[in-house]
């Protein structure tokens, strides 16, 4: 037997009877030949990149399809480049057909096309994750590996046919042992895939339809957070709205150490691109942003009917003026009347932000200016709308929002003229004009969300025109004395309020591209003309460059600079949230304007709601508009220890009697350990020595620094973590009521080994 053909497989002594040829010969051959295909894959991929990146560039459509095609081989070979034969993740025999189906973390097929891995997300990859021995989905076996630096330490199988002779008493033949053993093993500072040993109610939800919202509720060490990455994974590959650049997918996680903990698994299930951020992500003064000191106040700002106080306030500061005004121009007076007004402010279009529609509503004004323009001379219709002819540092000093005017000179665009005036010099001039500017300015301002909401919390008649719902004392309590010291509690407001008002230096960039394309114009149209004096040619070919089409053609006007996009911003076709339960109607808000599809996957714990969860899923969700929502729950508890939950259970019943709290189906044998706080030390170097490996945790002693080993942590900022050994440093300290005790469950339930609680007073 060719010894390369067996090297993938690297069994310790104790499962000698395992490395049996007649067990893994063939298994070793195949995966030897996905190890070859994928060596083959890098190197075509390769030269494939290397010769899309030589190629031209191109332009415009073309250049936009190759940099698409250059992203995807990219992607392809990152993805390709993580494994070697751990790309499988085990194999299924069908009763059907003998030949066993391969199933990987990519689908991967030779140079002849015969399929070597079928994707694990591909419908005939299902069995291998949903089959049970009540429901075999066709199966007669299933083998699962488990990988150890990119060889097989371990396998298992399962047989699902009573009667299939030579295979019922082979030393591999186990249904639970790669589950447990996966359950027992040591955590890291990253979480791992457990794609190899998800269980069949996991992979129901993971590949449930996207429509609509799918609340996946389950209490600690129920695999919800497996489920909503894997889910993730799997509705990138399987839903066409979310495919390749097709609308995207946001995943958003609780706090920092809870992205920094999950960041491995979804490139390992083969999506790189997938967005991902905490709710302090999506609002800039997020990072700063410190928690509400103030109960009432954070409860106050919590509701989605806040939120609609920012429609209120910028209404406010849309008023067309009630008084006309007349406006000068070299040629002619003209009066603005407040039906003017009122006209140009119906001219922005609908969903248009307000410091972007501001421009529209300036645009429209000039226009009904300028058809009521009589200047005594000259006939201003038939003229085409070619621009206001002010260059880059007149728009600087002419910009809407500036007040300097140095006056109009002859000769200057908008100045007195022998010549009848053209309409590009009637439209400088208004434009010019500092009244107009300066009515325009009070009326429609520029704003800064930053502003508008810091407002709210310093004017308080402000705030009761904008709130009427609030209460006086409601309206004082709101009130700071650092009107913008943001809180977490204040972004939802100013998110609602960056959206609703825009990039308020869209206007002005706009104002200087058009300036600049005109003097662009006008710079042609001297060079043209002193080519045109200069052509001496019988035939003055040079006179055709009179046209304006021509001219126009010489300067292009779609190259406008823009913001840089922000990524977070969405729309996204699908959002994954986990923690759901800790979000208050304000901050779904953020969620939702950026789901227009209402396609969510909201994954938490009612039971572990710091602030308290009396209402269903189904009324909670109702309240901020969800309507089409389904729910699938998660009732075993995997990470767990039965010690550890024995332990934790009465503290989340003592207020949450009817608390959702799963099963423990594993034990260790290791008792919940209790002492003082000056054994800390103790513990940890004790815990330490006899185990070489994972990752403990000090929850609650904020003086505690920590050590590559052992990290310390708040109970807030531990949801979502695991670790082999957690120690509670005075749980009690941790508060009174719901919050104090969900913070203690949840702190408890982060022990996939050992929990030790340590007390001042013991």
């Amino acid at each position: 037997m060719n010894p390369v053909t067996v090297s993938v497989f690297d069994l310790p002594d104790r499962l000698a009877a395992k490395a049996d040829p007649a067990l893994v010969a063939a298994d070793a051959r195949h995966l030897a030949a996905v190890v070859e295909s994928l060596d083959l894959s890098i190197q075509d991929l390769s030269h494939r990149l290397d010769v899309e990146r030589r190629a031209p560039g191109g332009s415009g459509q073309e250049a936009l399809a190759r940099d698409q095609e250059v992203h995807r081989l990219t992607a392809r070979l990152r993805a390709l480049r993580r494994f070697g034969a751990d790309l499988c993740l085990g194999r299924m025999v069908g009763a059907d057909d003998p030949e066993p189906v391969y199933v990987g973390r990519l689908g991967l097929a030779d140079d002849s096309g015969r399929r070597l891995l079928i994707d694990w997300r591909s419908p005939a990859a299902e069995p291998f994750f949903a089959a049970t021995h009540a429901h075999p989905m066709g199966l007669t076996s299933r083998r699962r590996y488990r990988w150890t630096g990119g060889r097989v330490s371990d396998y298992w199988d399962e047989v699902f046919a009573a009667d299939d002779a030579g295979i019922d008493h082979h030393p591999a033949l186990d249904d639970q042992s790669a589950f447990i053993a996966s359950l027992g093993a040591h955590r890291s500072a990253r979480m791992r895939d457990v794609l190899g040993t998800l269980q069949a109610d996991q992979d129901a939800i993971i590949r449930a339809g996207s429509r609509g919202a799918l609340v996946v509720d389950g209490g600690p060490g129920t695999g919800k957070t497996v489920v909503a990455l894997h889910r993730a994974a799997y509705l990138l590959y399987s839903d066409p709205r979310l495919g390749h650049r097709r609308g995207g997918l946001l995943f958003v996680g609780p706090h920092e150490p809870y992205l920094a903990y999950v960041a491995d698994v979804l490139p390992s299930l083969g999506e790189e691109g997938v967005a991902t951020c905490t709710l302090r992500d999506l609002v800039a003064e997020g990072a700063a942003a410190v928690v509400e000191a103030d109960p009432e106040v954070a409860r106050l700002k919590s509701s989605a009917q806040m939120v609609d106080a920012i429609e209120a306030a910028v209404r406010f500061s849309e008023r067309p003026p009630t008084e006309g005004m007349a406006v000068t121009t070299p040629w002619a007076d003209v009066w603005v009347s407040a039906d003017d007004w009122a006209e140009a402010f119906e001219a922005p279009e609908s969903g248009i932000p307000h410091n972007e529609a501001r421009e529209q509503v300036w645009d429209a004004l000039i226009a009904i200016l300028m058809d009521k323009h009589d200047p005594g001379s000259g006939d201003l219709d038939g003229y085409d709308d070619v621009g206001d002819g002010l260059d880059a540092g007149d728009q600087d000093a002419y910009g809407l929002d500036g007040a300097r005017d140095p006056g109009l000179r002859v000769g200057d665009p908008g100045g007195p003229h022998d010549a009848e005036a053209t309409p590009d010099q009637v439209r400088a001039s208004l434009r010019r004009d500092p009244g107009l500017r300066a009515a325009l300015h009070r009326a429609w301002p520029l704003l800064e969300p930053g502003e508008l909401v810091g407002d709210l919390w310093s004017v308080p008649a402000y705030l009761r025109l904008c709130a009427p719902w609030l209460s006086a004392d409601e309206v004082r309590t709101l009130q700071r004395a650092d009107a913008q010291a943001w809180t977490v509690s204040d972004l939802p407001l100013l998110d609602a309020a960056r959206r609703r008002l825009g990039d308020p230096g869209a206007s002005r960039r706009a104002q200087r591209h058009e300036a600049a394309v005109a003097a662009e114009r006008a710079r042609m149209a001297d060079v043209i003309g002193d080519l045109i004096e200069a052509d001496d040619s019988t035939l003055g070919v040079m006179h055709m460059l009179r046209g304006d089409d021509l001219q126009h053609a010489l300067v292009d006007p779609s190259d406008a600079p823009a913001a840089a996009r922000d990524a977070l911003a969405g729309p996204f076709a699908h959002i994954v949230v986990d923690e759901a339960q800790e979000l208050t109607d304000a901050e779904w808000q953020m969620l939702l304007q950026r789901c227009p599809s209402r396609s969510l996957t909201i994954v938490g714990d009612r039971a572990q709601a710091r602030h308290g969860f009396t209402e269903s899923w189904h009324e909670r969700l109702a309240r901020i508009g969800l309507d089409r929502v389904g729910l699938a729950s998660l009732g075993v508890n995997y990470r767990t220890p039965q010690e550890v939950m024995a332990e934790a259970e009465p503290v989340i019943r003592s207020v949450l009697p009817d608390a959702n709290v799963p099963a423990s189906i594993r034990r260790t044998g290791v008792p919940v350990r209790h002492g003082s706080t000056r054994d800390l030390d103790a513990v940890l170097d004790g815990w330490l020595a006899a185990h070489a490996e994972g990752v403990a945790c000090v929850i609650g002693d904020p003086a505690f620094a920590g050590s590559p080993r052992v990290r310390s942590l708040t109970p807030e900022l531990s949801k979502g973590l695991e670790f082999d050994l957690v120690v509670l440093v005075d749980p009690e300290a941790f508060g009174e009521g719901v919050e104090g005790s969900v913070d203690r469950y949840v702190a408890m339930t982060r022990a996939t080994q050992q929990l030790v609680i340590l007390t001042s007073d013991a």
